[in-house]
């Protein structure tokens, strides 16, 4: 593939009408807006640039497109519901499809999880969770109860409470100060053996009758797809029971097949009180999230609270509710859930054969179609990276080569540096394998300037 194929003079691309009138997401305002890419197309496990050329979407979006690109199938769905029903609220009123996704998702969900709130992203269903502990423990006579556990380096989004729930310090820096009552414990890549007691003793500490509810992903993703030791979430489990304190699993990035099920959380045995979801149960084709909770949460503000003092005008949109049943039928139809479980052994082994190959790799981790490749910051012989030299050879060398190569992945370094892979669960061995090899070729340039190989 010819990447520069298309860019102007000095291999710069042409920026495209609009740079300067839009602000990006998370983009540093440091880097040349104008080169970075224009994606004007997709199809499958592909994307398209404004110049021609084609990248493997090793991130789905961004955790998002579950069942790929240009699905013609989604756009029809859409299409339908926009011509008979284009928006309604569900304030004080419902409509077809809010009530069908409903029904469906307590069919998919795990254990006794069968009442859905619905909103448009995954910060505000985090938001929701927050909500709706505080809210559920008043109604159930323990008012006192308002504080958060959550762990460190773990990111929950972006609203000031979803924020708070956010382990990430220099995240919430430009934004204090943010809300009270939010507590962070190591996660189980700090403290393998004693995550799960740090957040009882953080429950002990709190006091218990002050503590809410526990915010945890099922395999956590800032920190590069951390997951858990065995017996984690089943500890978890008994703590918070033991306590008297919600089990919330923030499925947002796990849920919808991204770790082989439907919420992620199903691989640990577990049932919690609540779930968040957002991303992959409309495969991003149009913007929507949620909570599920249990009968106990349910039942106990339908008996004891007037309402849920909550509300989104576009929480259950008609048309994004009609896509994402219209996804979670292709997911079904086309397998997509075994295509995980049968390839997710493919996957390891394809990282994990490459990093052989490369002494500048750390770690290699994952589950499902959800990994990470750590990388040490330093040279050959030892010594570390940081600053101007970091961003030039980790953030320039490494980023650039993959793209290069034909792979929109994910490098990041909110704790340690990692690449991260999380491709539409419709790749197949072939796609796979292919993210390996432009993995091994970037990591072969970077080790090649940094002294590992002559």
């Amino acid at each position: 593939m010819d990447v520069m194929r298309g860019l102007g003079e000095g291999g710069r691309r042409t920026p495209l009408p609009g740079v300067e009138n839009l602000m990006l997401h998370f983009t540093p305002f440091s880097e040349d807006w104008g080169r970075l890419p224009v994606i004007v197309s997709g199809e499958g496990c592909y994307v398209t640039d404004a110049e021609g050329n084609r990248y493997i979407d090793g991130l789905a979006g961004l955790f998002t497109t579950q069942v790929g690109h240009g699905r013609s199938e989604l756009a029809e769905a859409a299409s339908r519901q926009m011509r008979e029903l284009g928006f309604f609220p569900n304030w004080s009123f419902q409509h077809p499809r809010s009530l069908e996704l409903a029904a469906r998702l307590a069919e998919l969900a795990p254990g006794d999880l069968s009442t859905s709130f619905f909103v448009s992203s995954g910060s505000e269903a985090v938001e929701t969770v927050i909500k709706l502990a505080r809210q559920y423990h008043k109604a159930n006579g323990e008012p006192t109860r308002y504080k958060i556990i959550s762990r460190k380096i773990a990111y929950h989004g972006t609203t000031l409470g979803a924020l708070s729930v956010t382990g990430l310090p220099s995240f919430k820096a430009p934004f204090e100060p943010l809300l009270q009552g939010f507590m962070h414990v190591p996660n189980t890549q700090q403290d393998p053996e004693g995550a799960a007691e740090a957040i009882e003793e953080a429950i002990e500490f709190g006091p218990p009758e002050t503590v809410a509810a526990v915010v945890l992903e099922p395999v956590q993703n800032a920190g590069g797809c951390l997951v858990p030791p065995e017996g984690y979430w089943r500890r978890v489990r008994e703590i918070c029971d033991r306590h008297g304190v919600l089990l919330v699993s923030d499925a947002v990035i796990c849920a919808f097949g991204r770790l082989g099920e439907w919420f992620g959380i199903e691989r640990f045995g577990v049932v919690p009180d609540m779930t968040s979801f957002a991303k992959g149960i409309t495969s991003g084709y149009l913007p929507m999230g949620g909570v599920v909770v249990s009968e106990k949460v349910r039942d106990t503000l339908r008996e004891n609270a007037p309402m849920f003092f909550h509300g989104s005008t576009f929480g259950g949109h008609p048309v994004s509710a009609a896509v994402a049943l219209e996804n979670i039928n292709i997911i079904e139809r086309e397998r997509l859930l075994e295509n995980v479980h049968d390839l997710e052994g493919h996957f390891q082994s394809e990282l994990r054969r490459m990093a052989e190959g490369h002494p500048i790799v750390k770690d290699v981790r994952g589950m499902g179609f959800f990994w990470a490749v750590e990388v040490r910051p330093e040279r050959a012989d030892g010594t570390p990276l940081a600053g101007d030299e970091y961003e030039r050879y980790f953030k320039g060398v490494v980023s650039r080569k993959l793209l290069e190569g034909g792979l929109i992945c994910r490098f990041d370094d909110k704790d340690e540096p990692v690449i991260q892979y999380s491709p539409a669960l419709v790749a197949d061995r072939e796609v796979i394998s292919r993210i390996a090899e432009i993995t091994d070729e970037a990591l072969t340039e970077l080790e090649r300037e940094l002294g590992y190989r002559s």
